[in-house]
């Protein structure tokens, strides 16, 4: 049973109503996550513009989806998990196999990996990480702006996850 009330695009109005309207227009849809967050437009127009900012980043989309599943699996988030991995298949055309490997923080490309474990090192030390674990991602070829990036990547994704354990936000993708 869901915790807060996704809200339905057709009753909205005012900041919501043109927040939705925006997602609407881009995705075609307004996922249950995006009508829950219209609870507080604030919430979600922070969201949506952290999203975009980080849309136009040194990291690739492919790379963000794989961020989001990392974080999702280390914060137990269904809800992202089963966006993201949707996302993933059909937006990115990223390999399912790819897709699994990177909730474990893996993958076959070495950068790619040290980005990865870098976010699951964020997560598992609360942000609190020591010269090693940055250098580690350095040696991999991971460039100051990308591990920038990695970090307001791994934020995004917390605030999303936290946010769906927290409504237990309707699942309305393909659950994995």
């Amino acid at each position: 049973m869901t915790r807060l009330t996704a809200l339905n695009p057709e009753e909205v109005t005012g900041k919501t109503k043109d927040l939705f309207n925006a997602v609407q227009a881009k995705l075609g849809v307004v996922p249950n996550m995006m009508r829950t967050m219209g609870n507080s437009p604030a919430v979600l127009e922070g969201y949506l513009n952290l999203s975009g900012a980080l849309s136009h980043g040194k990291l690739s989309a492919k790379t963000g989806e794989l961020i989001a599943l990392a974080v999702s699996e280390s914060n137990s988030c269904d809800y992202c998990l089963a966006a993201h991995t949707f996302i993933g298949e059909k937006l990115v055309k990223a390999d399912p196999a790819v897709l699994k490997a990177a909730r474990l923080g893996k993958s076959d490309d070495a950068k790619t990996e040290a980005i990865l474990q870098l976010a699951k090192t964020l997560i598992s030390k609360n942000g609190l990480v020591n010269d090693e674990d940055v250098n580690k991602a350095k040696n991999a070829g991971v460039a100051d702006a990308e591990i920038a990036e990695t970090i307001g990547h791994v934020a995004l994704n917390v605030l999303t996850n936290y946010f769906n354990n927290v409504a237990k936000t309707e699942i309305d993708f393909p659950t994995v």
